[in-house]
């Protein structure tokens, strides 16, 4: 699976600036969120955008299955998780992926983060 450059989003108006550039873009959850805000949440905030989005589940095998049972179906997931495998394959099943660690990605939390955006997005831009 080949992903956009990620950006970390928060909440909705995260994603609203990281689409707004109309570059490809991959939405990345903050690291854990899947533990503390939910698969639901993460399925709401990201229903109307195309393109790819990914949660992240860290060590959580019980959020990574639930995810997957509401069809989030693109997630991280720390490799020495209970059960990785099991999980990775049954995403794979479903035509999602389970990534062992998160992408390098810029976090819209970070202070300049909106002004580093553009360049980000088209790849000549670091974190």
């Amino acid at each position: 699976m080949i992903l956009h450059p990620a950006v970390i989003v928060h909440g909705l108006a995260d994603v609203r600036a990281a689409v707004a550039p109309g570059r490809p873009v991959t939405l990345l959850s903050a690291p854990g969120a899947g533990l503390y805000a939910g698969c639901l949440w993460w399925r709401s905030l990201v229903a109307d955008v195309e393109g790819d989005s990914v949660l992240d589940c860290a060590d959580g095998s019980g959020a990574a299955l639930g995810a997957l049972r509401v069809g989030v179906n693109r997630l991280v997931l720390w490799r020495e998780a209970p059960g990785w495998d099991a999980v990775a394959a049954i995403a794979a099943g479903q035509g999602g992926v389970v990534l062992a660690a998160a992408p390098a990605a810029l976090d819209m939390a970070e202070r300049g983060a909106s002004r580093r955006l553009g360049t980000w997005l088209a790849g000549r831009g670091g974190a």
